[in-house]
């Protein structure tokens, strides 16, 4: 629902795919769904209009205020045209419906999945970053065992939905709780995606939980990150280590790490500063962090937390595989999905 509700361009484009080359049917004409899953509902209609699934038939009675809708016949009624006529699709078919003067008769459009559609819809998913491997993938489970048969921009949006989500389930996870204690965290991505305020996020969702947690602020070079982190730590209400500007990144999460176990804390989240991939260096830099964190706790940082900008597109993808190379990223958080379309490289 979230997909499909935050990005316009995927929901107009379905449609404009199925209208293309579609035809117009009435619930009684349409042969029986082939789509396996959830009831197929279209979003944003109203509360009054229901999608009809075969094999209803157009006599069912439709509640409507002051008026009643007449069954199909072959032949218009001369009476007035009754407002508003309930749409069962998208709006261009029943705006399409009237144009033809078939008001009286509840149309769905379908179109016949086949290469020229499934290569539509391929693009489709392209241009939302979803990648050209995926979006191959999707389409071709999409269209196994419903290829020839017709299908409409309802049924389209609940096959992706299950693609999408027969995808995503299997890593979707929570944070795994070790018996460990400290457990530590090491928060990584370029710069201006969102760590600090990631971290405080959740640093909040553990103290909610009962958990003692403490902030390392190892990102000593961009100006006013400690003070970012330490704001954080005021309004959650949970304790930092920091040093100067310019202090060595490696010393404070040792000197972070050494803390917690002094104090028993439960969980510690150590931002780092923001780096891009491609500079050697700074990825030396976060192995170099690893290597003296894990002279405190052996089999420490617990998690590796990439965080990736969800506006990025397809190059994030190439952000996780060369921060994965400097040091083991075991979870991904993806910001800024309000502001953008573009998430679909997540997939």
């Amino acid at each position: 629902d979230r997909l499909f509700k935050s990005s316009s361009k995927l929901d107009e484009g379905l449609d404009a795919i199925i209208e293309d080359g579609g035809t117009h049917e009435t619930p009684s004409d349409a042969p029986a769904s082939d789509v396996t899953g959830p009831d197929v509902t279209v979003p944003d209609a109203e509360p009054e209009v229901e999608v009809s699934h075969p094999p209803q038939t157009a006599d069912v009675d439709v509640p409507v205020p002051a008026q009643t809708i007449s069954e199909p016949e072959p032949e218009p009624e001369p009476e007035p045209e009754p407002e508003p006529e309930p749409e069962l699709d998208a709006p261009k078919a029943g705006i399409l419906g009237r144009l033809l003067g078939r008001s009286d008769t509840q149309t769905v459009v379908k179109r016949t999945l086949d290469d020229d559609m499934l290569e539509q819809l391929e693009e489709l998913l392209i241009q939302s970053d979803m990648g050209v491997d995926t979006a191959l993938r999707v389409t071709a489970n999409m269209a196994e065992g419903r290829f020839g048969k017709k299908l409409s921009a309802a049924e389209i949006k609940s096959l992706l939905a299950q693609e999408i989500a027969r995808i995503m389930e299997p890593v979707a996870k929570p944070l795994p709780l070790y018996a460990t204690k400290p457990q530590v965290v090491l928060v990584v991505g370029v710069n201006g995606v969102g760590k600090t305020t990631t971290i405080g996020k959740l640093a909040h969702l553990y103290k909610a939980a009962g958990k003692s947690v403490l902030l390392g602020a190892a990102d000593t070079y961009r100006a006013a990150a400690v003070d970012q982190l330490q704001l954080w730590s005021e309004r959650v209400g949970v304790p930092i280590v920091k040093q100067a500007m310019g202090s060595d990144p490696a010393a404070v999460a040792h000197d972070t790490v050494e803390s917690a176990v002094a104090q028993g804390a439960d969980r510690v989240l150590i931002d780092t500063a923001g780096r891009l991939h491609n500079k050697v260096n700074l990825m030396k830099e976060l192995s170099k962090i690893k290597r003296v964190i894990q002279k405190v706790i052996p089999d420490a940082p617990h998690e590796v937390l990439l965080v990736l900008d969800g506006s990025t597109g397809q190059n994030a993808f190439e952000q996780a595989r060369q921060f994965a190379q400097a040091t083991e990223i075991s979870a991904l958080a993806i910001t800024k999905l309000d502001g953008t379309a573009k998430g679909g490289v997540v997939l």
